[in-house]
Parts: structure tokens; C-alpha cells; sequence
């Protein structure tokens, strides 16, 4: 994903090499396919040949951006042979420009489903809404061959970093599925994507929260010409922050009183660490006692007002272990008991 040709960048030396050596073979394969050297593109990326026929070897981040930044353009191919025509220096930065204006995401994500299919059809994108989850799904219309693997890893990363970025949130994932065996290097795909992966899928594709296809689009064409000088980090690091995080932790919360009720059990149905959702909740001015408090209240004045349930049960089901402590907090809520506010509530009703 490019807009305008950027410097390479050394890597730094504190840096983890984390990207497998295979991706960096697939790069080669372009090579191969449009009968060109690649010995300035290694040069470049500082990426000794002689790892090439090592199979447990990484390099980092920094050095395969500069190794497809200069193939892409050594090649004029963004897509970096994997199709059946290339796409020219710029393809992918005009895919992006067509769907920045888009009022929300569900709108950006159908433009680039459709747009894509005027750069190629040998892949095809697909937007399903099922419910509450979102599948975004790639239909292989040609062989991709030995380009496989590396052309729907990316292709998939393409999309979600840029949905990512246009609507400035995290926008985990549910499940991320390969229609392959599970390669010796699988584990790289688990930093890649930020939701469980799974092979041997049907189809490459992305499922995630329905409600993300409403958030409205963040970005403006300044931002845009911004992020194509140095597109790759977008498609290679996860995004950090979830602009709806604490959203789903009510849900969940609501959905489920008392199953999910602590940070551990929330923060692996979130796919984020403990830390990370106490982290992103506070960047998003809350936490997670305070939207606990805010669900038991909710669930305890719905239940009072609406049922006739004896409280003791009516607590339980808020998420207290007794009367008595139920009492205490909802007088902190309310400033009354719970007979008295459900009294009242019949009054007025």
C-alpha cells in the first residue's frame, strides 16, 4: 500500500526480527516472475543472501518494509507478482483515496470490495452481515500458486489496517481464516492479526463486530497523504486503540451477569491482555469497575421497575452476593433502598 516513494529506513538494532524468512522468499518471487535481480532490494533491506536458505530465520519490520518498498517500485507492482496483471506504483494509495470519504466504515469497506475489482479480479472481496458479525471474506478467482500464502496474508492485512487507520480504533477480530495447512512459520500470523487465526478455513476472511460498520470514517485527505509515505508499519503492526471497547465490555457484561464480571475472563473474550484493557478503558475515560456499577444499576432499576421479583433475587441477578450489600450500593446510586424506589416507580407508573 503506496502512495509516493519514501526513503528505505535501516533497521534499528534494538529491533525484534519477527517476520519469517518465507515472506521474504515470496517477495523474491516476483523477482523470478518478471526476470529482474533482487540483489539491490537485499542490499537495501541489509538481508544477507545466504539467509534465504535458512528456515527458522526472521528479520524485522523495519528491514521487509524496506524490502518491498524498493521491489515495488524496482517492479512497478504493488501487488508484488501475485496477480495475473500488475498494479502500478500508486494502485493501492487510489484504493484507499476511494473509500476516504465514505460516512462510515460499512460504506468504506463495500467501496473497497468493489474498487478492488477494478485493480483485479484474480481475488475478490466480500462484505456479509450475519447479525451482529461482520465477515469480510476473500474468493480466489485465479491459482495464486506459490504466491499463496503471502498474497492473502497481506491482501487481508491491507484491508483491516486501513479500516483501522480511516476509523482511528483497534477493531479486533473474532476469527481470522486461511484456506492452507498451518506453515511451519504459523505463529507470526497470531502478531499480524489481533483475534484468534485458523487454517485450513474454507476461505481467507476476517470476522468481527457488526456495530464497528457504523463508526464514522476519522480520516481526511491531509491524513491520507500522511499515511501513504509510510503505509507498510499499517499493514505489519496492529492497531492500538479500540474506540468501542467499552461498548462490548457492557454488552458482555450485560449479556452474561456474573460470568464476566472480572478483568481476566473479559480480557481474553476481548483478545487484549489485562493490562491493555484497563489501558485502552482509561483512554476512553472509564474503567471497568465504573461500567460494572453503571450495568449493575441498569440490570437492578430495569428489574425493580419491571418484575415483580423478590430483591434477593433481583441483587443476584445484579451481581451482589447479598441483600444487604445491594442495599448499601444502591442507596449510593440512588440515594434510596430498593423498596422504596420500586414503590415509587409503581406510583408513578
Amino acid at each position: 500500500m503506496r502512495g509516493t516513494p519514501s526513503s528505505p529506513r535501516r533497521a534499528p538494532r534494538t529491533e525484534t526480527a519477527a517476520t519469517p524468512i518465507a515472506f521474504v522468499r515470496a517477495v523474491l518471487l516476483a523477482y523470478d516472475k518478471y526476470g529482474a535481480d533482487p540483489a539491490d532490494a537485499l542490499r537495501e533491506a541489509q538481508i544477507a543472501p545466504a539467509l534465504l536458505h535458512q528456515t527458522a530465520v526472521c528479520v524485522t519490520a523495519s528491514q521487509f518494509e524496506t524490502l518491498c518498498s524498493v521491489a515495488m517500485q524496482q517492479l512497478d507492482d504493488e501487488a508484488l507478482g501475485w496477480f495475473s496483471r500488475r498494479l502500478p506504483w500508486g494502485s493501492y494509495g487510489m484504493l484507499c483515496r476511494a473509500s476516504l470519504t465514505s460516512p462510515d466504515l460499512g460504506v468504506a469497506l463495500k467501496r473497497w470490495c468493489r474498487h478492488h475489482r477494478l485493480l483485479t479480479d484474480d481475488i475478490v472481496f466480500d462484505l456479509v452481515v450475519e447479525g451482529d458479525i461482520a465477515t469480510l471474506a476473500i474468493n480466489e478467482r485465479l491459482p495464486l500458486g506459490a504466491m499463496r500464502e503471502f498474497c492473502l496474508v497481506t491482501s487481508l492485512r491491507y484491508v483491516h489496517g486501513y479500516a483501522c487507520w480511516l476509523i482511528d480504533s483497534r477493531m479486533p477480530l473474532f476469527q481470522v481464516g486461511f484456506p492452507f495447512q498451518r506453515p511451519p512459520h504459523g505463529g507470526v500470523h497470531a502478531l499480524l492479526f489481533p483475534g484468534p487465526v485458523s487454517f485450513d478455513a474454507p476461505s481467507a476472511c476476517l470476522r468481527f463486530a457488526a456495530q464497528y460498520l457504523s463508526l464514522p470514517a476519522r480520516r481526511d485527505e491531509r491524513a491520507l497523504r500522511t499515511m501513504l509515505q509510510r503505509a507498510l508499519p499499517l499493514t505489519v503492526l496492529q492497531y492500538r486503540r479500540d474506540r468501542i471497547l467499552a461498548r462490548r465490555v457492557r454488552e458482555l457484561l450485560r449479556s452474561r451477569p456474573g460470568e464476566h464480571d472480572n478483568a481476566h475472563a473479559l480480557a481474553q473474550l476481548l483478545h487484549v491482555s489485562v493490562r491493555t484493557l484497563h489501558r485502552q478503558l482509561q483512554e476512553e475515560g472509564t474503567s471497568l469497575q465504573a461500567l460494572k456499577d453503571d450495568v449493575h444499576r441498569e440490570v437492578a432499576v430495569e428489574q425493580l421497575c419491571r418484575t415483580r421479583r423478590p430483591i434477593k433475587q433481583i441483587a443476584l441477578a445484579a451481581g451482589f452476593a447479598s441483600e444487604k450489600s445491594f442495599a448499601r450500593a444502591f442507596r449510593q446510586w440512588t440515594g434510596e433502598t430498593p423498596s422504596d424506589y420500586r414503590r415509587k416507580a409503581t406510583l408513578e407508573g
